[in-house]
Parts: structure tokens; C-alpha cells; sequence
């Protein structure tokens, strides 16, 4: 009888921790798979709005000084106040969430150009392009905030004088284009989206 005891006790104890062990197994194996399922659908990181890519939020100490559609212009040009090169090398900043698309030195009239995609939360899409970057901050395939630092103003070599190229765009799959048409299907004025959709 105590033999049998023993054994009951023994074999319980067995089943037991090898329940609890397999139990265990299965909690850990479901809280990854959650993980995974929460990294999957946060992989889409919508906007909160938008602000400018210069002097942020307000592009404060900068101005406007081609504007969107001003000489077929299919963006803005974002210069210091004190003109020239004096915004040579200053921070250009994300204008919200989104994910990098392109990051590359083009040469050219473009110099170092930045791409970022932005979703929407009404499940819009818009592209944000700068361009004649001094440095590139970021690469592609990185998830930006609004106001991050990705680059900082150039002069595309030495084509310009310093100041930022900014696009916005409502067709993400267009090339980086010319930079100036009368022809403005794809392409939104960057400073009225800005404003509209802080």
C-alpha cells in the first residue's frame, strides 16, 4: 500500500509539472504570436498631423521664396531670412510620420534628395519629397516622426544657392520628376496641405 502511495505521488507530480510545463509552453508561444500579430499591425504608423520642414513647426525664421505653380514651380523653396547661404547646413525636418521611400544623391539639379511616404488616418496617401540636401540623415526603409531631423539644407553641389526643395505629392508612384511643369496632376501645394492638415 505505502508502495503504491509512492507511486501514485510519484506519478502525479510527473504528470503534473509536465502539464504545467507544456501549459507554460503554450502561454509563451500565444503572447509571441500577439506580439508578432501588434509589430505586424503597427507597421502602418499614421500621421498627426503636419508641420513645416523648416524653422519647426511654423517655419519660423524662413520664407517662402518660390512659390508652388510660381514659374510652372511644382513645389516650394524654403530660404533662411538672412538669404544666400546663410541656411546653408540647417536641420530640415520631417513634415510628419511616415516611412522613408528613397534616400539617395541624385546629382544633378537634385543633389541629395529625401522621399517620405505619409498614411493618413482617412486611409489617404501622400508623398513628401526634399531636395538639394547638404547630408541625408536617414535611409531608406526608416520610420520618421513629425519634426525628426533627416538632412539639412544644401545647395545640390553647388548648383544653388542654399534653400530647401519641398514637394508634396498625392501620387506616390510618380519619378522625382522635373521640378517645374504646367503640368501639376500628382503634386499638391506643399505650404496649403501644411496648413489645411495641421
Amino acid at each position: 500500500m505505502i508502495l503504491n502511495k509512492r507511486f501514485w505521488v510519484v506519478l502525479f507530480s510527473i504528470v503534473f509539472f509536465q502539464c504545467k510545463k507544456e501549459k507554460q509552453l503554450v502561454i509563451d508561444t500565444k503572447q509571441e504570436v500577439t506580439e508578432k500579430q501588434i509589430v505586424k499591425l503597427d507597421t502602418i504608423k499614421f500621421t498627426k498631423g503636419y508641420d513645416f520642414p523648416v524653422g519647426k513647426p511654423d517655419a519660423k525664421q524662413y520664407y517662402n521664396a518660390q512659390k508652388f505653380q510660381e514659374n510652372n514651380h511644382l513645389g516650394d523653396d524654403w530660404n533662411g531670412k538672412g538669404g544666400g547661404n546663410t541656411d546653408l547646413g540647417d536641420p530640415i525636418y520631417a513634415i510628419a510620420n511616415g516611412y522613408v521611400s528613397f534616400a539617395e544623391d541624385i546629382k544633378g539639379g537634385w543633389g541629395n534628395v529625401i522621399r517620405i511616404i505619409h498614411y493618413n488616418p482617412d486611409k489617404t496617401k501622400v508623398e513628401s519629397l526634399y531636395a538639394h540636401c547638404k547630408t541625408i540623415l536617414v535611409k531608406q526603409g526608416d520610420y520618421v516622426t513629425k519634426g525628426a531631423k533627416i538632412g539639412t539644407i544644401g545647395t545640390a553641389d553647388g548648383a544653388y544657392l542654399a534653400h530647401l526643395h519641398l514637394e508634396i505629392r498625392d501620387d506616390i508612384k510618380l519619378p522625382i520628376g522635373p521640378g517645374y511643369s504646367p503640368e501639376t496632376k500628382g503634386y499638391l501645394n506643399p505650404t496649403d496641405y501644411i496648413i489645411n492638415n495641421r
